[in-house]
């Protein structure tokens, strides 16, 4: 099939300066449900083909201009080429309605970005890995689950979805707890199919919103969503957030079930200080094989992993890649 037409930004409008060791452009792939996907890919200059290449996308309600953009651009900067892009139905990305989030689309939004790499004529098919920040951690964790062609999986500052949306944190969600909250997630549909609109979730709240005894880790998002630091137009967490409903499949479809039959490289990167640590340590104990690794990040909260070039170990993540690939 051909991908649809997107409407793609040909201005530099991304949350991280631009480097002069990489070249960029804008290109598209579809995944398997016909839905075309925008992304960015990042060439090192002057690099003798064929190129390992990383798939990037995360975190959960952000764009490529933000954290992934930066990834890629910093693994293409280390000799990888690599695509940053946006999951079905955000940013640029195709799908309708919008802003709708799905474990099962949106792991296969990994897979359709091997498919993209493996086909590109300065790409080894061979040595092809994908990285997922914050949400779409556990999301790069599942799509190694159910394909071999990923070389190496790396998860930086992971959340799993389904737990967090069915459990709260740290399990503070009881099954009464989730019947409520399916009751809500039912009477929404009705309410948004009267309407003919979706109702929005709404994203991180803005800094004269927040309250002061708020969590540390909403202040930190905030920190980094609703400042120039990380701000984007385009990025649910930084505006209205993802529809209501989208809540609904993250329920009762759990993410990790078949983490301990994955037999490619995963790297699971994690701050020792981050409220979400606790999902990276969880996964690891799932994870079998020598090829697994857990690190911590000293002195480092959670989005210090997202942007803080200076924190983020991206030596240690290059290394992991490399030694899988082989």
């Amino acid at each position: 099939m051909k991908d649809a037409q997107l409407n793609l930004s040909s201005e530099w409008d991304k949350t991280f300066d631009k480097s002069d060791k990489v070249d960029h452009r804008k290109v598209t792939f579809h995944n398997r449900y016909g839905i075309t996907l925008a992304a960015d890919m990042y060439t090192p200059k002057n690099a003798a083909a064929p190129l390992a290449a990383v798939a990037v996308c995360g975190p959960f309600g952000a764009v490529k201009e933000q954290c992934s953009g930066l990834y890629a651009q910093e693994l293409a900067e280390r000799g990888f080429l690599t695509i940053a892009f946006d999951p079905s139905y955000c940013g640029e990305s195709g799908g309708e309605p919008r802003y709708v989030a799905s474990p099962d689309i949106n792991t296969e939004d990994f897979c359709a970005a091997v498919d993209f790499l493996s086909v590109q004529p300065n790409v080894d098919p061979e040595k092809i890995s994908i990285l997922g920040i914050c949400g779409w951690g556990g999301m790069a964790v599942n799509a190694a689950a159910v394909d071999p062609r990923i070389k190496a999986a790396v998860a930086s500052t992971m959340y799993d979805m389904s737990r967090v949306t069915a459990e709260g944190y740290f399990g503070a969600n009881d099954e009464a707890a989730r019947d409520e909250m399916r009751k809500n997630l039912a009477a929404q549909r009705i309410a948004d199919y009267k309407s003919g609109e979706y109702k929005r979730a709404g994203g991180v709240p803005a800094p004269e919103e927040l309250d002061k005894d708020a969590p540390f880790f909403v202040k930190d998002y905030v920190g980094y969503y609703k400042t120039e630091r990380g701000y984007h137009p385009r990025s649910l967490n930084s505006n209205d957030g993802w529809n209501a409903t989208s809540a609904i499949s993250f329920l009762n479809m759990p993410l990790e079930s078949y983490a301990g039959e994955i037999k490619s490289a995963v790297l699971l990167v994690h701050g020792e200080k981050a409220h979400s640590r606790y999902f990276s340590e969880d996964l690891f104990k799932k994870l079998k094989g020598e090829n697994k690794q857990l690190l911590i990040v000293p002195g480092a909260v959670h989005t210090d992993l997202y942007d803080k070039v200076d924190v983020i170990p991206f030596d240690a993540i290059e290394a992991f890649i490399r030694k899988a690939i082989g």
